[in-house]
């Protein structure tokens, strides 16, 4: 009996791969860009399961794939890169790899947080230039320690970076469509509405998924009921963010710094972020340890397993396919 075969959209190390090959035949696409949908269609045509990575999923490509293909399974936890409601029509499932990359990108926030606190970018660039003047008012950053950090979105990495500011002694206030118990009891967050806690807090991470209601959430006018010395981190989604409105207010002084992992246009920057001094930027590597990495293609493998064997993928986000079967 031959084996089902899986398209990989872009190129992935052999760890990461490793189980799903032990099953399958796997052709990857080798080339280090992001397909069209055209080249998609051409590549991935006859595949029992796609593997994407970054690449779109729209209503044309459901159609051309749906006679052989019967999951999505994308790299990652969002998918606004799928339209999964071209893939329900077509009876093709999507998934998502949740709770596998939460430490990992947790970590990352926090480590854009200090970064940003502590100046640590212009730090290592001005030893790097062998600049001698190390006196005591020299790189002045932020404490971070006991101060108050707001967190927009209570799920699965808002809370782990809440538990990480437990660490330093912080104030935890957090928002969301509606409290969290489960949050408020392992983080000792308060819950609060969106405006209050962008006035109170020193830093402000960002950790909600990408929806028509919350891109741009964080816009001009939010920018300006934040403190002149607070400092904003997003490693969640760019669209989050109206990353002209953050650089402008980057320039004027209207908050402090910020701390980026994602972009509105990736991998394109807005005009001037680039250049200024206040903000740390990073490509998109949030979920990038080795640890994360390979659980990420582990679940892809599983939840691709699931459904050749007829059931739904361990971590489903179009249940509504199996309803239908």
């Amino acid at each position: 009996m031959s084996k089902a075969r899986v398209y990989v959209t872009y190129p992935l190390g052999d760890d990461i791969l490793a189980l799903l090959r032990e099953q399958c035949e796997v052709v990857m696409n080798p080339e280090e860009r992001s397909l069209s949908p055209e080249e998609l269609i051409e590549n991935a045509r006859g595949f029992d399961a796609v593997l994407t990575v970054s690449a779109g999923v729209n209503e044309e490509v459901a159609r051309a794939l749906a006679s052989s293909c019967k999951i999505f399974a994308n790299y990652g936890v969002g998918y606004n890169n799928i339209d999964v409601e071209a893939a329900s029509k077509h009876g093709i499932y999507v998934s998502n790899t949740p709770d596998v990359l939460t430490d990992a990108t947790a970590d990352f926030a926090f480590a854009l947080l200090l970064s940003a606190a502590r100046r640590v970018v212009e730090c290592d660039s001005y030893v790097r230039a062998g600049k001698k003047n190390w006196g005591p008012m020299n790189l002045i950053g932020a404490q971070v320690s006991g101060k108050t950090i707001g967190i927009l979105g209570g799920g699965r990495i808002g809370k782990a970076v809440a538990k990480r500011a437990q660490g330093f002694n912080m104030r935890i206030l957090y928002n969301d469509q509606r409290p969290n118990p489960d949050f408020e009891a392992e983080t000792g967050g308060i819950f609060t509405d969106k405006n209050t806690l962008l006035s109170e807090s020193d830093f402000v991470s960002v950790h909600v998924p990408l929806l028509p209601s919350t891109h741009h959430l964080i816009g001009a006018e939010e920018l300006e009921l934040m403190k002149t010395s607070a400092i904003l981190i997003n490693d969640s989604r760019g669209p989050i963010i109206d990353e002209q409105a953050l650089v402008a207010a980057l320039q004027g002084g209207v908050i402090a710094g910020a701390g980026l992992d994602v972009f509105e246009s990736e991998p394109e920057l807005a005009p001037g972020l680039a250049e200024l001094p206040n903000v740390v930027l990073a490509p998109h590597v949030g979920s990038s340890t080795t640890e994360a990495r390979v659980a990420m293609g582990e679940l892809c493998a599983r939840n691709i397993f699931a459904v050749l064997d007829g059931g739904a993928p361990v971590t489903c986000v179009n249940p509504e396919v199996g309803v239908k079967a």
